[in-house]
């Protein structure tokens, strides 16, 4: 069995309290209930201040292990991350954005569009 990683994260500010990881092999699912009985991080929070995001197993992979930071946008309830300069020196202040693999997909779906307008020209 394989399950997702789930993220909780402060609705004011977008801050990931906590992220579970990710978990194969013999485990169950916890509810979040569990979750805010198992996880000190949770119990000492208001539920009604707290988000919850479910991923499936594998997703953002990529964008987690060359990441430097992430949130979730408190507005469009997305997941954002920082990713570091590798021409900067030193550590910068950390700036979000929108996946770096949702924006290669939103790339190759914008150039498939363009090559169909082209071939059809």
């Amino acid at each position: 069995m394989e399950i997702g990683r789930r993220i909780y994260w402060d609705k004011a500010t977008g801050n990931v309290i906590l992220d579970t990881g990710e978990r194969a092999g013999f485990v169950r699912e916890s509810t979040q209930e569990e979750d805010y009985m198992t996880f000190q991080a949770l119990a000492e929070r208001m539920p009604e201040t707290v988000g919850c995001l479910q991923l499936e197993y594998g997703q953002f992979a990529s964008d987690f292990s060359e990441c430097n930071g992430y949130r979730v946008n408190p507005e469009t309830l997305e997941l954002e991350f920082s990713y570091p300069n590798p021409n900067e020196s030193e550590p910068e202040e950390p700036t979000y954005q929108v996946s770096l693999s949702e924006q290669v997909n939103e790339l190759k779906q914008a150039i498939a569009e363009l090559t169909m307008l082209i071939a059809t020209s």
